[in-house]
């Protein structure tokens, strides 16, 4: 995305959304143009500043996050909602998305992670919380390989391959600690390497991958049997 990202900060605890708005308005290329403390002031700011992003804590005390955003999405296509949670229970986590949220963000992340889930959120693609995709990722190897129904699919006759023939071996390292819910950061520690390096490895993931973010490269991959879930 070119130019300044526009960003709505709604948020009912005044202290932590003040620290998130100073984070955000650190970068160059970001801008809050307004803030409010409820889901109800959230649709009436979209119409009046038109942010490219809304980011949006999940528990508020009239209109609740999520019920914000489903109201933002109909009347407001093109915004983007980037949720803000304490919960990392994969309940949470489908509702806000099957409501339209494009991204899952869990308050105890770190500023690099808030920045670079705004700037994933904004050039349109989906963010959720390293810790948030290893949930989903369990949840869904439970699901195909539990007594559920045959129709779900049979995971456990998959067997396990590094997937080779598309990815060098640093790239499938990569990989599995995105399966295994590891931040860029924690990646580039464990293995060594700057955390820009790591962005760079995953962007050639997803590219030689064919998905669109780190979420649905995880679950090709278990389908796959490309990862380990652990």
């Amino acid at each position: 995305m070119d130019g300044t990202t526009s960003i709505l900060v709604i948020d009912d605890h005044q202290l932590f959304r003040e620290g998130v708005k100073r984070i955000l308005d650190f970068e160059k290329d970001f801008e809050v143009v307004a803030e409010g403390d409820d889901g109800e002031d959230a649709v009436a700011l979209v119409e009046q500043y038109h942010p490219d992003v809304v980011v949006m804590d999940i528990n508020m005390p009239h209109t609740n996050g999520v019920e914000a955003t489903a109201n933002l999405v109909e009347k407001f296509p093109d915004v983007k909602v980037l949720i803000l949670s304490i919960h990392d229970d994969e309940s949470y986590v489908t509702h806000a998305l099957k409501t339209g949220a494009s991204g899952y963000l869990l308050k105890e992340m770190d500023a690099d992670a808030l920045v670079e889930a705004v700037k994933i959120v904004a050039d349109g693609g989906s963010y959720l919380h390293p810790k948030v995709t290893h949930n989903l990722v369990r949840e869904y190897r439970r699901l195909a390989t539990g007594d559920v129904g045959q129709s779900v699919g049979t995971l456990k006759d998959v067997e396990y391959r590094k997937p080779l023939h598309i990815l060098t071996r640093r790239e499938c390292e990569v990989l599995q600690m995105l399966a295994d819910g590891k931040s860029n950061r924690s990646i580039g520690e464990t293995l060594f390497i700057s955390e820009k390096t790591v962005k760079n490895h995953v962007s050639n993931i997803l590219q030689k991958m064919n998905v669109n973010d780190r979420t649905q490269a995880v679950v090709v991959a278990i389908k796959n049997g490309w990862v380990q879930v652990r």
